[in-house]
């Protein structure tokens, strides 16, 4: 029987908090390690009960996203929030975050999202899939060679320039040139916009780990 995953719950609602633990005890795949009413006391936490997933209300505390990009080097983050902007949710993800959940879902579409980040997989609802495609659309007129979509492929799957070198028996330079005419014709910043794209375009596979 493989080992539960430890989740830890961030959520200064404590009715809401209470209330997600209650759900998530029903769940025999999950281990409800920590509960957690304040952003300044969630590092602390997590060093003496380390988890695998941490469930973070993303308007905790005015919750700043570089406090995100720190927490996420130790742990998977799952974002709950009841914002249904879309550039919420994208800005958390671009910070570290693996899914984005919002309050209003079940929580089988939670216990999804868990699944998929502790596989170390990308999560995110319908409502910014689609807008990734929008945003996207116009970059898609814009066709990729092969080797371009061969060096997306491996950066999403989060190989290092030098690694991308080796796999594909050129130099290191020459994908860094490729990277830059890539994210100049698609219209992208960084490496985490390009895994984003990868996925939703189809370069690698929903369940396969974009790093």
């Amino acid at each position: 029987m493989n080992p539960a995953i430890r989740v830890a719950i961030a959520d200064d609602h404590a009715l809401f908090r209470q209330g997600l633990k209650s759900l998530l005890l029903l769940q025999s795949e999950l281990e409800v390690v920590a509960e957690i009413d304040a952003a300044g006391q969630i590092a602390q936490t997590l060093d003496s009960f380390p988890c695998d997933i941490l469930l973070l209300d993303l308007q905790m505390d005015r919750w700043t996203l570089p406090e995100i990009q720190s927490l996420a080097r130790t742990v998977r983050i799952v974002v709950l929030t009841a914002s249904e902007r879309i550039e919420d949710a994208m800005a958390a993800l671009k910070a570290g975050a693996r899914a984005i959940v919002q309050k209003r879902f079940a929580v089988e579409t939670l216990m999804e999202a868990i699944r998929a980040a502790f596989a170390g997989l990308i999560w995110m609802p319908p409502s910014v899939q689609a807008e990734i495609a929008s945003q996207w659309e116009s970059a898609r007129a814009n066709r990729l060679t092969a080797r371009e979509c061969e060096i997306i492929t491996c950066v999403a799957s989060g190989l290092r320039n030098a690694e991308v070198g080796e796999r594909l028996s050129i130099t290191e330079a020459t994908v860094k040139t490729h990277l830059n005419n890539i994210f100049q014709k698609l219209g992208l910043r960084d490496r985490v916009e390009l895994a984003l794209y990868a996925f939703r375009s189809g370069l690698i596979e929903p369940q396969q780990p974009t790093r």
